[in-house]
């Protein structure tokens, strides 16, 4: 054991090796190293590899993608354990490289999603479709314990009510719409109760005299009667954004706080594809994982291909590659820079750069916006302007505000920045 290094020891090396991963991230895997090591001494093993090689060697696992395209020489076309047809690549979607063997496409976004989440996880193909397979699973046929205030409508007219019933689950309401006790909860559970259910409003707000349960209140309660409580968080935020005006539960906080299970979408604040991911107790998502509908609602082989992707930057810190968090992240003097030299070459027509708000949108954040600087356009007729915005090739999507037709930058892609410009450019005639 004393033959053993430190743990600053080979951190201090192993962050000179890898200046470009998060430094938290590589002492991270240099302190399970060393414990690893540590536990076959205990065990009188001789350890299976060197501190440093087990480091590197898990630090490339996790900047090589898991999924990877592969020359199908088979002769099988359309090859389920290679993804069936190629789009424009065969992947190694449910085929295992190191045995040759068929394997399960859970395995190529499985690892990431514990790292962040900090519990094993699935994915589905939507959140409302994760909603619906743990409460079918965990509670078809029994009751489901929620407050009223938390039955809302997600959108599209879809409710979270008729997503419960459809399940087979008893929706089981307590409670009233603005205000919920956590012991209206604890009167509710009765012999039929299977679970404790808590959905994140995060297409709406309620202010004034409302109140309800804490997570920690129910998850206590829960443990108390033996009753799993499972968070419906929605928006799905990963990384701490209240710097930038953003402040949105933390799936990670959610499991830190003893909920046995959490759901989320993928493409809200988690900045990846569309996609519902389950987390939480290894026991519950392994039975939910088993359920015959998780099959038909398993996603495809690209969506599985950009959530590796996204989580994968997520994990290490690489923000910038996540197009709707760079877009979050971006300050107002970058935004401002880019609007001015874009205004710079603009003739003809009345532009101006004005203070604004941009929206998170897409169910998240109702009542929280990011400032911006606006390009307003003052013509005759807005409506036209943006229509014909609309008709440009690309087309150009802006909004009216107070007779100005109006664009924010911040959701624009730099590299479209020219194009952009020139439909602004064509109002001129």
């Amino acid at each position: 054991m004393r033959e053993l290094p430190s743990v600053e020891e080979v951190s201090l090396r192993m962050v000179a090796l890898y200046p470009h991963l998060p430094r938290a991230l590589v002492v991270s895997e240099v302190r399970t190293a060393v414990a690893d090591a540590r536990r076959q001494i205990m065990a009188g093993e001789e350890p299976k590899v060197e501190i440093d090689v087990y480091v590197k060697e898990s630090l490339a696992r996790l900047e090589r993608p898991s999924l990877r395209r592969v020359i199908n020489a088979t002769g099988v076309v359309l090859h389920t354990n290679l993804g069936r047809a190629p789009l424009p690549d065969y992947l190694n979607l449910e085929y295992d490289l190191a045995t040759g063997h068929r394997g399960k496409r859970d395995v190529h976004v499985a690892s990431l999603i514990e790292r962040i989440a900090g519990a094993p996880g699935i994915v589905v193909n939507n959140n409302a479709a994760a909603v619906f397979l743990v409460l079918n699973e965990l509670a078809s046929g029994h009751e489901v314990v929620v407050s009223r205030g938390e039955l809302i409508e997600i959108g599209d007219g879809f409710r979270i009510p008729d997503i419960m019933q459809r399940s087979g689950a008893v929706v089981r309401e307590v409670g009233t719409t603005n205000k919920t006790r956590i012991e209206d909860y604890a009167e509710a559970i009765n012999d039929r109760t299977r679970l404790l259910l808590r959905v994140h409003p995060s297409n709406f707000r309620m202010s004034g005299f409302t109140g309800r349960p804490q997570l920690h209140e129910l998850v206590a309660l829960g443990r108390e009667r033996a009753i799993p409580v499972y968070e419906d968080l929605g928006s799905g935020c990963i990384a701490d954004l209240k710097g930038f005006g953003i402040d949105e539960p933390l799936v990670g906080a959610s499991i830190r706080a003893g909920a046995n299970l959490v759901s989320f979408s993928g493409d809200k604040l988690l900045g990846g594809p569309q996609a519902g991911i389950i987390a939480g107790d290894a026991e519950l998502v392994q039975r939910i994982r088993r359920n015959p509908l998780f099959r038909a609602l398993r996603v495809d082989k690209l969506i599985y291909a950009a959530l590796e992707d996204t989580l994968r930057n997520i994990v290490l810190e690489r923000w910038d590659r996540i197009p709707a968090l760079r877009m979050i992240v971006q300050r107002l003097d970058e935004i401002r820079a880019r609007a001015e030299k874009l205004l710079s070459n603009i003739h003809g027509i009345f532009v101006e750069l004005i203070a604004g708000e941009s929206l998170i949108g897409g169910g998240s954040t109702p009542d929280q916006s990011i400032p911006t600087w606006l390009i307003a356009v003052s013509c005759a007729n807005p409506n036209e302007a943006e229509r014909r915005c609309r008709e440009h090739d690309p087309p150009v999507i802006g909004r009216i505000e107070h007779d100005l037709l109006v664009f924010d930058l911040r959701t624009v892609l730099p590299e479209d920045d020219v194009e952009f410009a020139a439909a602004i450019a064509a109002l001129a005639s």
